[in-house]
């Protein structure tokens, strides 16, 4: 009797410690994505450094000094740097009780833009206050993700009703690219609407609501370029430039020679020749152009490169998000970055 206790109590201390001793839980995924923060930062450096070459000449003609614009952006990007250091370290779910006066700040500035704003190449999209420039339809790009994101967790299931959960978001965006469009800013109303339409159907709207909003915005969009003589000039000039080469077409054709002249390699960093006032906006939206001009293929696909690895870590930040709302906002920053 003895005996068979003393081997009861021996298979008892065997299996004890499976019972007792915690199960070790997986780690912890990182908070920081070092992949994503690397490829933001060579982003902005490389930026930098192409303002400069690209603007250098301009600006020491126009404003007598080579380091005009490399000032302002490297005030504008430190700036940056301390929202980015703070948005760190703020939980993502905080944005939440953020999102309709964010969204109500957004559509006033939108309108109020129409109104009191400046008045630049024939367009109303910019505050000007004591030498600052402020474009609001930046804050709308945000504020409308956010909204979304949080609307779209709220609503859960009802994403795939018609009447509560596709139409009241299709209003909202609907509203803010009416406005855009008044500007005019085809290029930023257009994102605004795509953006919605892929975040909807991320959240489950059904597949047939969002091919009849396509249907619905084909008139307004043709409208928009077809109506509007000057921007059907610019959409012929996109499609055969070289038919409109001293008129609506001059900055895509000067864009096309300074990329060929570039070849695989580039002219070398600061060499190019079309930011000698050939080029219009060399510094701006045509800054590609003289990376193409001065780094060549290899300078292009760089660029790209880099934004193939922010929307890609973007979405797997996205899918790694700890709720239905920070997967929202996440795959919508980052499509209003891809798109």
């Amino acid at each position: 009797m003895r005996a068979a206790d003393d081997a009861t109590a021996t298979r008892v201390e065997t299996i004890k410690p499976s019972i007792v001793e915690p199960v070790p839980e997986p780690a912890a995924p990182p908070t920081h994505d070092v992949v994503l923060f690397a490829t933001v930062m060579g982003l902005l450096g490389f930026g930098l450094v192409m303002v400069y070459s690209a603007s250098a000449v301009y600006a020491t003609q126009k404003f007598g000094s080579a380091t005009y614009f490399l000032k302002r952006d490297m005030l504008w990007t430190g700036l940056g740097l301390c929202a980015l250091t703070v948005g760190m370290r703020v939980d993502f779910g905080a944005y939440r009780k953020w999102s309709y006066a964010m969204l109500i700040a957004s559509i006033g500035m939108l309108a109020a833009v129409l109104v009191v704003g400046a008045r630049i190449n024939g367009a109303r999209r910019w505050f000007h206050f004591a030498g600052v420039s402020f474009q609001p339809a930046e804050l709308a790009k945000l504020a409308l993700v956010i909204y979304l994101a949080y609307s779209l967790a709220k609503k859960a299931e009802k994403v795939k009703s018609f009447t509560v959960g596709f139409v009241p978001h299709m209003i909202v965006c609907g509203v803010m690219m009416g406005l855009l469009l008044k500007q005019p800013d085809l290029g930023t109303a257009v994102i605004l609407g795509t953006t919605t339409l892929l975040l909807l159907f991320v959240a489950g709207a059904k597949i047939s609501y969002i091919f009849l909003a396509f249907l619905a915005a084909a008139p307004v969009m043709y409208q928009a370029i077809v109506g509007t003589p000057w921007r059907m000039r610019r959409m012929l000039a996109f499609i055969d430039p070289w038919q409109f080469r001293f008129d609506v077409g001059y900055q895509i054709t000067e864009s096309l020679i300074s990329v060929g002249s570039g070849g695989i390699t580039g002219l070398g960093l600061g060499d190019g020749k079309q930011k000698l006032f050939f080029l219009p906006e060399a510094h701006t939206d045509y800054v590609m152009a003289i990376v193409g001009e001065e780094l060549g293929l290899f300078g292009i696909i760089a660029v790209a490169s880099l934004f193939a690895v922010l929307i890609w870590r973007g979405a797997r930040a996205a899918l790694c998000a700890r709720d239905a709302f920070g997967c929202y906002l996440g795959f919508g920053i980052t499509a209003m970055f891809g798109f």
